[in-house]
C-alpha cells in the first residue's frame, strides 16, 4: 500500500502547504493593488464575497484549482516545482 496515501478529508502536509502559499500571495496582492473588493472580484473573475474571505484568510474551503487560477489571474504566474527524490543507494554483493 502507499505509504503517502490521505483521505479525502485529510489534506497531505505538502497541499496545505501550497495552499498555504497561494493564499498568502493572493492576500499580499490585494494590499499591493489596493483595489476595492468589487474591483479585485472583477479581475479575478470571483464574488466579492470570495476576496472578502481571501483578504481574511478564510480560504481553507477553496479548493487547490480554484487558488492556482485566482493566482493565475491576479498575474502572480503560480508554478509548480517537483523535487524527485534521490535514489536509495543500494548495500554492495
Amino acid at each position: 500500500m502507499n505509504q503517502h496515501h490521505h483521505s479525502a478529508q485529510q489534506p497531505a502536509p505538502e497541499e496545505i502547504l501550497i495552499r498555504d502559499a497561494l493564499s498568502a500571495a493572493l492576500e499580499r496582492w490585494l494590499v499591493k493593488e489596493r483595489l476595492t473588493q468589487t474591483a479585485a472580484a472583477a479581475v479575478l473573475g470571483t464574488t466579492q464575497a470570495r476576496v472578502s474571505e481571501i483578504k481574511h484568510g478564510k480560504t481553507a474551503h477553496f479548493s487547490l484549482d480554484l487558488l492556482v487560477r485566482l493566482a493565475a489571474r491576479a498575474g502572480l504566474q503560480p508554478q509548480l516545482l517537483l523535487m524527485v527524490p534521490a535514489p536509495i543507494a543500494q548495500a554492495p554483493r
